[in-house]
């Protein structure tokens, strides 16, 4: 088990996760999977800027999860 799994959390997402994941995720996943940090992931879909896809509902940002596989090289 690496120590970052061991404090709660990870940096990355294995291949199986990422295709395992729902038609969109919310954003601290897609920052997840693209070894974002949150400020970061936050900072980029404020701005309009996230490298793929996200929609905003009321407060909450989703990521598209068909966008994220694809900018990872695992579209199907």
């Amino acid at each position: 088990m690496r120590e970052n799994e061991d404090a709660g959390w990870s940096k990355g997402m294995s291949r199986e996760e990422l295709l395992g994941l729902p038609v969109a995720v919310d954003l601290e996943t897609g920052n997840r999977a693209l070894g974002l940090g949150r400020s970061k992931g936050y900072e980029l879909a404020k701005r309009g800027q996230y490298p793929c896809r996200v929609l905003r509902l009321g407060n909450a940002y989703r990521v598209v999860t068909a966008d994220l596989l694809a900018l990872l090289g695992l579209a199907a």
